[in-house]
C-alpha cells in the first residue's frame, strides 16, 4: 500500500470511530433515555446520505480541571449541512454523550462558523439542542461562545428560517437562542427549557417543582408560548421539522415553494354555508371553515395549544403558500386579548419576513375586558398585532365571516390599516359594537324613560342593526371590496393572491421602528 493510500484508510477509520461516538456505553445510556444520537437525529431530518459534515474532527484546546485528558473529536457538536426535499439546510447538533452536550470554547466556534455559512448561502439554519449549557471548565470563554451565537441568531433574523428543535435540556443562557429563532419544537418528556432550574429556585424561593413542571414541552406549549409545536417522540418531531421547511423559502429573496394543485381553484365549499352559525352567539370551529377553504384540507396550525381564540397556520391555496390568521369562536368567543395579540403578531411578522402572503379570517367581538388584561398591557400588546399588520408588505387579504367590532376589527388587518382587498360574506356585522350595547348607549335616555323599557330597547337595537350593521353597509362606503357568497370563497381567495403576486410595496427610508415591545 503506497504511502498515500496508507493515509487515505487510516483516515477513513479515524471517522468512522469518531461517527461511533465515544463509546456504545454512552450511546445506550442515551437511548435509554428515549432519545436518539446526535447523528440519528441528522439522519431523521436530511435527505438520505446529504449530511455533509464541517470541522469532525475539531477538539477543544483547554487545559486543567481534567479537561487536557479528555479532548474527543467534535468537541460534543456535529455540524454541516445537507438537503430537505432537495434544498439545501444547514444543521448543528448537540453530542450529549460528550460533555453533556455542554458548550466551551471550540465548540462554540464551530457553531459561529455554521450560522455564518447557512447566511452566506442564504438557506436555514436547524438546531437540534441537547446540552447542559456553558461548560464551567471553561469558564468566561464558554459565556463569549454563547454571546456569539446570540449575535448571529439576532442577524439572520427575518433572513433565512431558523429553527430550534429541543430534544433534551436547554437551561440558562442557552434558552435564549431558541427564543431568538423562528420555530421552536419540543418533545414531551425529554425536552426542557428554563433559565434557572429547579434547585436554583428551591434555593431562592423555597418553591418545590420538577424540570417538566417548570420547563417541559406541554408548559412552553401553552403556558408561556415559547414553543410553537410539541410532539410526542423525536421521530415525528423531526418530520414536522421538515413539512415546516417545505412551507419555507430558503431565505427573504425568494418567495417559499409552490406545488402543483390538484384541489380544483374554482372549488365551491357548499359546507361552508352550514359550518357559520348566523347567530353572532353560537360557536363554531374555525379549524372547519380553513380545512374547506386550503388545498386538500391540510393545514400546520402555530402554537395550536396557546391562546387558542385566535389560529395562525401554514397553508396552500392553489399550491401557493399562505399564512392564515383567524378568529377561533370555540375559545373565548374569539376575542383578542394579550396572548392573541403576540401570537398573532409574531405570526404576521414571520410571515412578512419570508414573502408569505396573508389571509385574515374575522369574528371577532372585540378585546377581552377585565382589569387583569388592562394592567396586564392590553393596550401594549394589542398595538403590536397593529404594528405588525401595519409595517407587513407581503399581500393581505381579509375576509370578514361574521362579527367584527370596534377596535379589534380594525387591528385584524381592515382595510384601513392597509389590507388590499377586503371581503365579506352576507352574515357580516361591522360596527363599534353589538347593536345591544350600542344601543343601550345611544338610546340611554329614551330607554329610561319609556312606558316599557324592555319592548324600547328591543325596538332601538333593532333599529340600529337595520341602519348601521346590515351586511352591505361598510360595502357601500368602500370599506369591503365585496360581499361574497360563502361557497365561492375558495375561488375568491386564490384568484385575489395571484393578482396580488407582483404586489410591491417599500417602506419609508429608517434603519427600523420602534415596535410595541
Amino acid at each position: 500500500m503506497t504511502g498515500l493510500r496508507q493515509r487515505a484508510a487510516e483516515l477513513a477509520a479515524l471517522r468512522a470511530r469518531v461517527s461511533l461516538g465515544p463509546s456504545e456505553r454512552a450511546t445506550r445510556a442515551q437511548h435509554a433515555k428515549g432519545k436518539l444520537t446526535a447523528r440519528e437525529r441528522i439522519d431523521l431530518l436530511l435527505d438520505r446520505g446529504s449530511f455533509r459534515e464541517v470541522e469532525q474532527l475539531r477538539r477543544h484546546r483547554a487545559t486543567g480541571f481534567g479537561l487536557e485528558d479528555k479532548r474527543p473529536y467534535t468537541d460534543g457538536v456535529i455540524t454541516g449541512w445537507g438537503t430537505v426535499e432537495g434544498r439545501t439546510v444547514f444543521v448543528y447538533a448537540h453530542d450529549f454523550r460528550i460533555f453533556g452536550g455542554a458548550l466551551g470554547e471550540a465548540h462554540a466556534t464551530k457553531i459561529h462558523k455554521i450560522m455564518d455559512m447557512a447566511l452566506a448561502a442564504g438557506a436555514p439554519l436547524v438546531s437540534l439542542n441537547d446540552g447542559a449549557g456553558a461548560r464551567i471548565q471553561e469558564g468566561v470563554s464558554a459565556l463569549a461562545g454563547y454571546g456569539g451565537i446570540f449575535q448571529r441568531n439576532t442577524r439572520a433574523s427575518g433572513v433565512i428560517p431558523q429553527i430550534s428543535v429541543i430534544l433534551g435540556p436547554c437551561a440558562g443562557g442557552s434558552a435564549y437562542s431558541p427564543a431568538l429563532t423562528d420555530f421552536v419544537f419540543m418533545v414531551r418528556g425529554s425536552s426542557q427549557m428554563f433559565i434557572t432550574g429547579p434547585e436554583v429556585i428551591r434555593a431562592v424561593t423555597g418553591e418545590e417543582i420538577s424540570q417538566n413542571g417548570l420547563g417541559g414541552a406541554d408548559v412552553h406549549a401553552a403556558l408561556s408560548g415559547v414553543a410553537q409545536f410539541v410532539y410526542a417522540d423525536e421521530q415525528s418531531c423531526l418530520a414536522d421539522v421538515r413539512h415546516l421547511l417545505s412551507l419555507l423559502p430558503s431565505n427573504n429573496r425568494q418567495n417559499p415553494p409552490s406545488v402543483p394543485c390538484h384541489d380544483p381553484a374554482d372549488r365551491r365549499s357548499v359546507a361552508l354555508l352550514d359550518l357559520v352559525p348566523v347567530d353572532g352567539g353560537r360557536p363554531y370551529d374555525m379549524r372547519e371553515v380553513i380545512e374547506e377553504l386550503v388545498d386538500d384540507g391540510a393545514f400546520l396550525e402555530i402554537h395550536e395549544s396557546w391562546a387558542r381564540n385566535i389560529l395562525c397556520a401554514l397553508a396552500r391555496l392553489d399550491g401557493e403558500v399562505v399564512g392564515i390568521v383567524a378568529n377561533q369562536p370555540q375559545w373565548l368567543a374569539g376575542v383578542l386579548n394579550i396572548e392573541a395579540s403576540e401570537k398573532a403578531a409574531r405570526f404576521v411578522q414571520m410571515c412578512d419576513a419570508f414573502n408569505i402572503p396573508i389571509v385574515t379570517l374575522l369574528d371577532v367581538p372585540g378585546f377581552l375586558p377585565g382589569v387583569d388584561q388592562e394592567h396586564g398591557g392590553i393596550i401594549r400588546h394589542g398595538a403590536k398585532l397593529l404594528y405588525a399588520y401595519c409595517n407587513a408588505t407581503v399581500p393581505r387579504i381579509s375576509l370578514i365571516l361574521r362579527k367584527a367590532y370596534g377596535g379589534a376589527y380594525i387591528v385584524m388587518d381592515s382595510q384601513s390599516i392597509g389590507a388590499d382587498l377586503t371581503y365579506a360574506w352576507p352574515t357580516n356585522e361591522i360596527a363599534v359594537m353589538g347593536a345591544e350595547g350600542a344601543a343601550n348607549v345611544i338610546f340611554r335616555r329614551q330607554i329610561a324613560e319609556a312606558e316599557d323599557p324592555e319592548a324600547m330597547r328591543t325596538r332601538m337595537v333593532k333599529e340600529y342593526k337595520a341602519e348601521l350593521m346590515h351586511p352591505y353597509y361598510a360595502a357601500e362606503r368602500g370599506l369591503v371590496d365585496d360581499v361574497i357568497e360563502p361557497a365561492e370563497t375558495r375561488g375568491v381567495l386564490i384568484a385575489a393572491l395571484a393578482m396580488l403576486r407582483t404586489k410591491h410595496a417599500d417602506l419609508p427610508p429608517r434603519k427600523h421602528g420602534n415596535p410595541p415591545v
